[in-house]
């Protein structure tokens, strides 16, 4: 997709050293995928938060289940 966007030169000069990207466009990349990584792992700990995991054994009775 071919997009026009108005960014200020010193955040690209450095979105793309810190990604060592050789264009600007896989340095936009490289933050998308970054970005979108980082949201999604803040909507799985928000989604642990509001639903707990809950364990059905302790871990002794875990412990003599993986030696069986």
């Amino acid at each position: 997709m071919k997009i026009t966007a108005l960014l200020p030169e010193e955040m690209i000069k450095e979105a793309m050293e810190l990604s060592r990207a050789a264009t600007i466009t896989d340095a936009l990349k490289t933050a998308l995928v970054h970005y979108i990584s980082i949201e999604k792992i803040k909507q799985a700990s928000e989604s642990i938060v509001s639903e707990p995991l809950e364990f059905y054994y302790s871990a002794e009775e875990l412990r003599s289940k993986n030696q069986s």
